[in-house]
């Protein structure tokens, strides 16, 4: 059976993912395409910074959680630079905040690490043949959502509270951080648990989890 040519001009990819599985994967799914040509890969975000300025990509695969930072942080870095560079963002969970964070840094998709690894390489054809043109499979509704929000709306203290939560913290290592009493600090936590319909602090944790209020520990899914 022949095999149709490839093209004259490959589209060039940078992988960015701290897992090797992951970065392994996508690169076999994008070695199956004959459209791409995979470049690099980088497992920082310093790195994937420094790689797409050496080796100027078409598209990069930027994961949004990384060990040295976040994703959109090399994002927005990697836009200001190049105009015309494809940054397709993966992450873990997939929530409105993520979405809209990919969106406002210059990103040119948003797919979750649970699509299949075709979906990835889909969202890289859009994201070089249209850069600046934002794509996510649940952009409408995610729109919908945010033009008339139906969770909780916390403020920016529950919100740090929340996060302190996620991180093991004590009432009292949490009234320090935030320079407060503990009686204030249980305040807050009172507040943040009837907000999210929360006994406690798991419950509360798997709500924001769920509403996207937090974002999952990142895991390889390829």
């Amino acid at each position: 059976m022949s095999t149709s040519p490839a093209p004259a001009t490959r589209t060039k990819v940078l992988l960015v993912d701290d897992h090797d599985l992951i970065r392994k994967g996508l690169r076999h799914a994008f070695e199956r395409d004959r459209q791409f040509e995979v470049v690099g890969e980088a497992a920082t975000a310093a790195e994937a910074v420094r790689q797409a300025g050496a080796l100027q990509p078409d598209v990069v695969i930027m994961d949004l959680r990384l060990p040295d930072g976040s994703g959109l942080e090399a994002t927005r870095a990697l836009r200001k630079n190049n105009t015309n560079m494809g940054i397709v963002v993966l992450t873990m969970y997939a929530g409105d905040d993520q979405l809209f964070g990919a969106l406002e840094a210059g990103a040119s998709a948003f797919v979750p690490k649970t699509a299949p690894a075709d979906e990835v390489v889909a969202a890289a054809r859009h994201a070089a043949s249209a850069p600046s043109a934002f794509t996510a499979a649940d952009l409408a509704e995610a729109m919908k959502r945010r033009l008339a929000p139906s969770g909780p709306q916390l403020s920016p203290r529950e919100g740090q509270v929340l996060r302190l939560l996620a991180d093991g913290m004590s009432v009292a290592g949490i009234a320090k951080q935030l320079f407060v009493s503990e009686s204030t600090a249980k305040t807050h936590i009172s507040k943040l648990y009837e907000k999210l319909g929360a006994a406690n602090r798991a419950q509360a944790l798997m709500t924001a989890l769920r509403l996207g209020l937090l974002e999952a520990p990142d895991a390889p899914k390829f």
